[in-house]
This record gives C-alpha cells, structure tokens and sequence, in this order.
C-alpha cells in the first residue's frame, strides 16, 4: 500500500506492523511540493547562491538566484533530506520569483509553513532550513555589477 510503511522495532518483535500513513501525516500541499518540485536545480552563473546544513538532522539546502533590475528572474533550490526539506525548498522558491530583493527578503518563515499546508511538529526545522538559505544567500550576494 502507497504511503504506508511499517515501523518500530518492538512492534516488529511482537509479530505485529505498527503502520502510519504519510498522507495524514503530511498535507496534500507539502506532498504536492514533494512529489511535484517546483524550480529544481541550480541556476548557471548566479547572482546569489547559499547552501545551508541542519547539523541536528543533516538536511541540506542549497538555494540559487539570479537577480536583475532588483528582481528575482530565476531562482532554483537542490535538496537532500526528510520530505518537508525538500517541500519547504520547493515553496520557497515559488514565494519568491518575481519579488523583488526587499520584498524576498520579507519572506517570513511561517508563509512558508502557510505554502506547504503546515508543518508536524517534529518538521517545523524544514521552514527554518529554507529561510536560512534565504538569508545566507542575500548576505553572500554578489552586486549586479559583479563586485
């Protein structure tokens, strides 16, 4: 059965499957994010670039942009992790093409919980790995002149 998996030792040394289902467990959003990512990849010759570690779970996210006349042209994301990682890289990246630098990075953390349909608890880290891309990326962000 799709989106059903067995888990627990104990359960297993009982003879009996404890099972939850991913699809009560995440919102249709974040799966739809998931299995369906939006802007993946690298941009070529970027403006701003970031790639950011959780050190607690080890999920990654990298983040890259081009920007020009203040806008956000392009943006693309590439993780490796637990699904909201990579759910919460793909709305991200939605929430900010078009905007302009100020407006991105305005972005709040919870617009991207909001994005994704929300967060269990124990996935709130995957909003917060995106938003510390966001912002290493603008604090490493070379000039529109390349300076």
């Amino acid at each position: 059965m799709q989106g059903v998996r067995s888990v627990g030792p104990e359960s297993l040394r009982a003879g009996r499957a404890l099972r939850y289902n991913c699809f009560q467990m995440y919102s249709p959003q974040l799966l739809d994010h998931f299995q369906n990512p939006r802007n993946p990849g690298v941009v070529v010759g970027p403006d701003a670039f970031a790639r950011v570690e959780n050190p607690a779970c080890g999920d990654v996210l990298e983040l890259s942009m081009k920007i020009m006349d203040g806008r956000i042209l392009e943006i693309r994301f590439r993780a490796k992790g637990c699904v909201p990682a990579m759910a919460c890289g793909s709305a991200l990246t939605e929430l900010l093409m078009g905007k302009t630098s100020e407006e991105a990075r305005s972005v709040l953390r919870d617009e991207v919980v909001l994005a994704v349909g929300g967060l269990p608890p124990a996935s709130i880290h995957a909003s917060h790995l995106a938003i510390d891309a966001l912002t290493a990326a603008f604090q490493g962000r070379r000039t529109e002149s390349g300076k």
